[in-house]
């Protein structure tokens, strides 16, 4: 079969098990590239497709500048596109089996306090009457993403719908594209509900949108406006130990959990990891933090033995 009809059938099959629009667009980019390289290594059909050529492939990538991280996640997109073909018993063995992934150099950033005071100290000094808008709304989206640990597509997805201010929780509509309900620690839930009565005399309380966080036009926030927020701010803080970005807060706020002493259980809930085992893995990484955060705040540092 050729390669081709192949990824073609491929992407029609996983829009048909309804994998979320930016999955199946990973898929694509991964495999048009995968698809391409065969091309002009003449490796036109699925069946001709050995161990060799993904190797090749994968290298062809790192010399591209391409990372551990991101050279796994391709084996990882060509894995499932082979097997998709076992499937349709178009080849009976996928060569990418046998192929280990890369070792990945993990650093994870993550925010100190010094970081979110000055971030959130720059928000409140912006007194100009035409930036008030912007700096609350930024304001409250870092106290959103730091008390709740939220994905950057899960932030542009809440509505005022979704946050009960008396239970204090939150529905989440979440990577597995299911909403679930998640509890929001008190200050939080105080911060949004100020925010929601500054939106309501901002816009009127009739014009108030269904979605938290929108622009002066009061049209939702997409996850690239977001980005572009973080990446102006970025320029203004100039942090040189730390990337500026929706997911270093979402790694702060679990850092920060570990730290506190939360279960790893409970933690797995509030990030909704699809399984334990990435929480542990979190766990494990910031073990020598641990260490350190026992040996500075251990009770009996303070008492006389």
């Amino acid at each position: 079969m050729l390669i081709k009809f192949a990824v073609q059938d491929f992407y029609e099959d996983r829009e048909f098990k309804n994998l979320s629009p930016k999955t199946i667009t990973a898929y694509k980019d991964i495999l048009s590239q995968f698809f391409n390289f065969c091309n002009e290594q003449e490796v036109l059909n699925v069946e001709d497709v050995s161990v060799n050529t993904i190797k090749k492939y994968l290298m062809y990538c790192q010399k591209r500048g391409n990372n551990a991280t991101t050279t796994n996640s391709k084996l990882q997109r060509i894995r499932a596109f082979l097997n998709y073909m076992i499937e349709c018993e178009v080849i009976e063995k996928n060569p990418a089996k046998k192929i280990q992934k890369a070792r990945e150099d993990i650093r994870i950033d993550v925010f100190n306090d010094h970081h979110i005071k000055q971030m959130l100290n720059y928000y409140r000094r912006l007194k100009n009457r035409e930036h008030v808008f912007h700096a609350y709304r930024d304001y409250s989206i870092i106290i959103t993403l730091l008390g709740t640990g939220l994905r950057l597509s899960e932030l542009c997805s809440i509505k005022w719908s979704d946050i009960n201010f008396v239970q204090q929780t939150m529905s989440v509509f979440g990577k597995n594209r299911r909403k679930e309900s998640i509890p929001v620690a008190e200050k939080c839930i105080k911060e949004l509900s100020a925010y929601k009565v500054y939106c309501e005399q901002f816009f009127g309380q009739e014009n108030l949108n269904d979605y938290v966080f929108t622009n002066r036009e009061n049209k939702p926030l997409t996850p690239n406006a977001v980005q572009n927020v973080f990446k102006r701010l970025a320029k203004i803080m100039n942090f040189r130990d730390v990337r500026l970005s929706s997911h270093t807060f979402r790694h702060t706020f679990c850092q920060k959990c570990i730290h506190a002493g939360m279960s790893t259980f409970a933690i797995q809930k509030l990030m909704r990891h699809s399984s334990i085992a990435v929480t542990e893995k979190y766990a494990a990484m910031w073990g020598n933090d641990l260490r350190e955060q026992n040996e500075k705040y251990n009770p009996l540092n303070h008492i006389d033995i």
